[in-house]
């Protein structure tokens, strides 16, 4: 048996609110939207992960979401852009990523990371 896919359920009675924030902003694609479930993602090959934290590192909370990219700037531009309040950073952690957080439109603590 082999997982394939882990997917993050964010609860909401507006679906359509995740389009500005994860499409518009952090460029996914719209991969499905039957009313009650809107699914964004892309066309990628990405790992298979799931994580446990006691707390989120450097003594900031636990994110809901860890989502990496592969330009931290660029997406801290477009974060900054749409006014969306930074959180947490940017900042270089001790264990190899450059970070930020910032709430998504339901309220979800995210952390946006690139590998150092």
């Amino acid at each position: 048996m082999k997982v394939k896919r882990i997917v993050a359920n964010i609860e909401t009675q507006d679906t359509s609110k995740a389009k500005h924030f994860y499409e518009k902003i952090l460029g996914l694609n719209q991969l499905m939207d039957l009313g009650f479930i809107a699914t964004y993602g892309s066309d990628e090959e990405m790992a298979t992960q799931i994580s446990f934290l006691s707390d989120g590192g450097s003594g900031t909370p636990v994110p809901d979401l860890s989502i990496e990219v592969d330009d931290l700037d660029y997406v801290l531009t477009r974060i900054k852009d749409a006014g969306v309040p930074i959180e947490y950073g940017p900042t270089e952690e001790p264990w190899g990523v450059r970070r930020f957080y910032v709430r998504d439109p339901f309220g979800k603590l995210v952390n946006i990371l690139i590998h150092l």
